[in-house]
């Protein structure tokens, strides 16, 4: 039978009045109870609790004048989200002070355990103990210290610490903190292999965190047929708000004793080779960020010999600092870009500072827009040639006023100049300053129109159906944009792309390499959505058609440009179709086509089919694809065709395994075709954090 005794709480009252965190007064019950010599025993499923608090065991021996709850036997203490498990514990009410022995403790994801425990309302100290994220087991990570205080939703204090995997902790560290908002390793990735370029390999990414901002280690590398690669490497970050401060470095050397062939300058590659990366971004103030990124190598082939997954993604190193202070509506930023490295040509500046004033009201319903920049430009050639050199001062003016001439249609006159001083020019050019001043007129116009349908298809989630088309105008002309050539260094000019510049002065990047304009841009949006329970709408079909007609044409160009096509499909969640394409119209020939198709059944499975195609010089296609086969297994495929040269460039098949939830080993096999650096055969066993 499960008694109450009032009377105990009656004794206790006055003292649990002055308690701080309880809620009510303390409640007691338990199958078999009894009171002798001033003391009250509970006995089978015995429990206290006070709503903030609850203490659970076989057996609660409970002391009213002294508001003190001796448990024993199988005994639980919750509290918010701290459940601590132990043999014995003793719990004074009227402080929230206990103690306890041989005690796991859990606050998701962390879990402890160790000899005893002494605790109060904001912290606990645990003695002899050891941490494991995730619940423990043999894979998890594990840090053992003399002394551990935990403050419950905060952090980790630990002293004299050893860290490791499981029940080995072979890695010594005198004191450690850890944030519970932040991961409790830094990194802690595996990779090895056999690829017929490198032999067989070993590498390691191992971080120790050293305070919750920072974590210091090493990125480790050793190659059988290339030699011992090492360098620092870390990642830092405010633990309190990540957006303020973050980033992370990596480094390598090696001195390399292998075939190490030829760089992209068909140069001897050295034998002394090292890479360094650093990115960085930080909140200075409340309205002023800074980003920076530095990319040094000793050649070109450095990285990709030996990171390849950091080279593929970008091929051509960046190396810049940006501050920028946002204005309410303006920006003022200052960037710098520099050339650390030998291979490659870059449009250094040493620095730029621009001040960009956003379309502002100027009254009657005009609109105004200005930007301003100071530039030092240099570029150093590769090889023979002359360097490039430039003082640059820039501006932009532009007046305009958007006219609604109904409910649909919207007309936006535009004038607007460019005002381009140049000083101190070196190159193939004429030597002496260089003012240039241009002007431009031109107009933009839009129609919005839309339509709903009350079309219903549940099978594929369709609840009606709104179309929204958006035909669009744009015009700008610009006269003798060309002039100056022979006074202006191309430090700033034209790069290759394949899709529509932006039309007009204000938003051209190529300013020292600028042609005559007089075109006339169409473009015709189209956006069908249905509606939807959580988000309001989804989107299903994204259309968008552009054209330029050109009444000003460059050597080589047509008076109508490529047709520009762009398609999004996402009809369900579960598939995905994005396309993109240019033909001429003049005779619908082929010029570009990139697409994508990806089918998804949650995390069952997912493949996805791409092509991309560039007249005359690009034609592939490639798969991915992805199965789970259980709860630890996942089958991987990745293939390239290159269709030009009937050969598959890339084969790659691989199986990923889950380790308790925590590590992801990835074994692959890959098949390499064609002139390039990467072995025809690799083997790679790479092994990564799930978490923490």
């Amino acid at each position: 039978m499960i008694c109450r005794f009032a009377f105990l709480l009656a004794l206790s009252a006055t003292a649990l009045l002055r308690a701080q965190t309880p809620t009510r007064q303390p409640e007691l019950t338990a199958d078999r109870s009894e009171f002798r010599g001033g003391e009250a025993f509970y006995e089978g499923n015995a429990r206290i609790t006070d709503g903030a608090q609850l203490l659970v065991a076989d057996r609660i021996v409970y002391q009213p004048t002294t508001q003190t709850a001796v448990a024993t036997g199988n005994v639980a203490f919750t509290r918010a989200d701290v459940r601590l498990l132990a043999d014995r514990l003793v719990y004074r009410l009227e402080t929230g002070a206990f103690d306890a022995v041989n005690i796991r403790l859990g606050s998701h994801p962390y879990f402890v355990e160790g000899a005893s425990a002494a605790g109060n309302r904001t912290e606990i100290t645990v003695q002899k103990a050891k941490l494991s994220y995730g619940e423990p087991g043999p894979w998890q990570p594990t840090v053992a210290a003399d002394t551990i205080v935990f403050s419950p939703g905060q952090q980790f204090r630990m002293i004299n610490v050893s860290a490791g995997i499981g029940r080995m902790q072979p890695i010594p560290i005198p004191r450690f903190e850890q944030n519970l908002r932040a991961p409790l390793i830094g990194t802690v990735n595996l990779n090895g292999g056999y690829r017929s370029s490198l032999g067989v390999f070993l590498e390691a990414t191992v971080h120790a965190p050293l305070n919750p901002s920072l974590r210091l280690g090493a990125d480790l590398g050793l190659y059988s047929n290339r030699g011992f690669m090492v360098g620092p490497s870390g990642r830092y970050e405010n633990p309190k708000h990540a957006a303020a401060l973050r980033g992370f470095f990596r480094s390598g050397y090696i001195n390399d004793h292998g075939d190490k062939g030829f760089d992209r300058l068909n140069r001897r590659v050295p034998e002394d080779r090292a890479y360094f990366e650093w990115q960085h971004e930080q909140l200075l103030a409340p309205n002023l960020t800074l980003r920076a990124q530095a990319n040094a190598w000793t050649d070109s082939e450095v990285v990709r010999d030996f990171r390849p997954r950091a080279f593929f993604p970008v091929q051509e190193p960046d190396t810049f600092a940006e501050a920028v202070y946002t204005g309410g509506n303006y920006f003022v930023s200052l960037f710098a870009r520099f050339q650390p490295n030998s291979f490659q040509r870059v449009q250094e500046r040493l620095p730029e500072l621009r001040f960009d004033l956003l379309p502002s009201a100027l009254g009657q319903g005009f609109y105004h827009r200005f930007n301003a920049g100071a530039a030092v430009l240099r570029e150093d050639p590769l090889g023979a040639g002359p360097t490039l050199r430039s003082d640059r001062l820039d501006a932009y003016y532009s007046v305009f006023r958007p006219l609604a001439l109904n409910d649909a249609v919207t007309f936006t006159p535009v004038v607007g100049g460019r005002l381009t001083h140049y000083s101190n020019s070196t190159g193939p050019v004429r030597t002496g300053s260089y003012t240039r001043a241009l002007g431009e007129a031109g107009f933009d116009a839009a129609a919005r129109f839309s339509g709903v349908f009350a079309y219903q298809n549940p099978q594929w989630k369709i609840d009606g159906l709104r179309h929204l088309v958006t035909p669009r105008l744009g015009y700008r002309y610009v006269p003798k944009a060309d002039r100056g050539v022979d006074r202006i260094a191309r430090i700033d000019r034209e790069a290759f792309s394949t899709y529509l510049q932006p039309l007009g002065l204000a938003d051209v990047r190529n300013i020292d390499d600028l042609r005559a304009t007089n075109t006339l841009r169409l473009s015709l949006e189209n956006l069908l959505q249905t509606r939807d329970r959580t988000e309001g709408s989804r989107d299903l079909v994204w259309l968008n058609l552009a054209n330029d007609f050109r009444f000003k044409r460059r050597p080589g160009e047509r008076d109508v440009s490529e047709t520009h096509v762009d398609l999004a499909l996402t009809p369900a969640r579960w598939l995905q179709v994005d396309v993109y394409q240019s033909f001429a119209p003049q005779s619908f020939t082929l010029r570009e086509l990139n697409s994508g198709i990806t089918l998804r059944d949650g995390d069952a499975w997912s493949v996805r089919f791409g092509n991309n195609f560039l007249r005359a010089q690009i034609q592939d296609y490639s798969f991915e694809g992805r199965r789970r086969l259980n709860e630890r297994l996942e089958a991987l495929t990745r293939l390239h065709y290159d269709a030009r040269r009937h050969r598959f460039n890339e084969q790659s098949y691989g199986i990923a395994q889950n380790l308790g939830n925590t590590w992801l080993i990835s074994y692959t096999v890959s098949l390499y075709s064609g002139r390039r650096r990467e072995s025809s055969f690799g083997f790679n066993i790479q092994i990564d954090t799930v978490r923490f």
